[in-house]
């Protein structure tokens, strides 16, 4: 009878599983990314990326070797948009509350790229980071002017404006070469009323990220803007002098920029 019983309860249990599981597609639902990614393999890949996204493993420059499968997992299985959406909810939050004095001095500033517009496509092609960082093919794909919006943060772009903000566009890319296509990629993905796009200059070549947007941020200062915010995938976006009242680190395990 002992016998019997434990197989009329095992038989329930896996019968309780296939309902589950035909719910679960049914349904949509998915297992979290990591297990598609690689698994229990993926714990130390996790504890990686929260080390890298908070500025603990400095400087890297590749994904590690084991990482890969895991971290465009968490890129292609939607947790990375789910955590884009999540800073920029905190962002508008904290934005809803600055009173804007009305005379076209307080200011955003936003990142642009895998800020504003994204680089995922261009990135699967190396493996999501697991390739040293290539400045030939990076240019090369920069000049197709084809980088889709990051949509949480096109809305928090289109907010901002709304609200009254001056936001000024901030990137490292070359003006010389990238300029025109980058301020036409930026405006046919719907960035459009933004106060000025600003890029490296010929001068401002040699100098490390955090210099360049230091200087970038010093002029402003120096004109008369309020800097509010500051949004960037990159903690050299957010690091050095002038970095506003409130610094927002969006995602990004793909590349590090000393």
């Amino acid at each position: 009878m002992i016998v019997i019983g434990e197989m009329v309860r095992r038989a329930r249990e896996i019968i309780a599983m296939i309902i589950f599981a035909v719910f679960s597609s049914a349904a949509g639902l998915t297992p979290p990314y990591w297990n598609r990614g690689g698994g229990a393999s993926c714990s130390h890949c996790l504890s990686w990326r929260l080390a890298a996204e908070t500025n603990n493993v400095e400087p890297w420059r590749t994904v590690p070797a084991h990482c890969c499968s895991c971290v465009g997992a968490y890129i292609t299985g939607g947790q990375y948009q789910h955590d884009l959406r999540f800073v920029v909810e905190q962002i508008l939050t904290y934005a809803d509350e600055i009173p804007v004095a009305g005379d076209g001095l307080d200011a955003w500033i936003l990142d642009v790229d895998d800020t504003c517009i994204s680089n995922v496509d261009y990135y699967k092609s190396k493996r999501y980071g697991c390739e040293p960082y290539d400045p030939a093919a990076f240019r090369s794909w920069a000049m197709e002017g084809e980088c889709p919006a990051i949509q949480s943060v096109a809305e928090l772009f289109a907010k901002l404006i709304e609200s009254g903000f001056k936001v000024f566009l901030v990137t490292g890319r070359d003006e010389e070469n990238l300029g025109q296509v980058t301020s036409e990629n930026l405006h046919r993905e719907g960035f459009v009323g933004y106060e000025r796009l600003i890029l490296r200059s010929a001068a401002e070549k040699g100098r490390s990220a955090v210099e360049f947007k230091t200087e970038v941020r010093r002029r402003l200062v120096e004109q008369g803007y309020r800097i509010w915010g500051n949004v960037g995938d990159q903690w050299s976006d957010l690091r050095g002098a002038f970095v506003g009242n409130r610094t927002f680190k969006l995602p990004n395990p793909m590349y590090f920029v000393p």
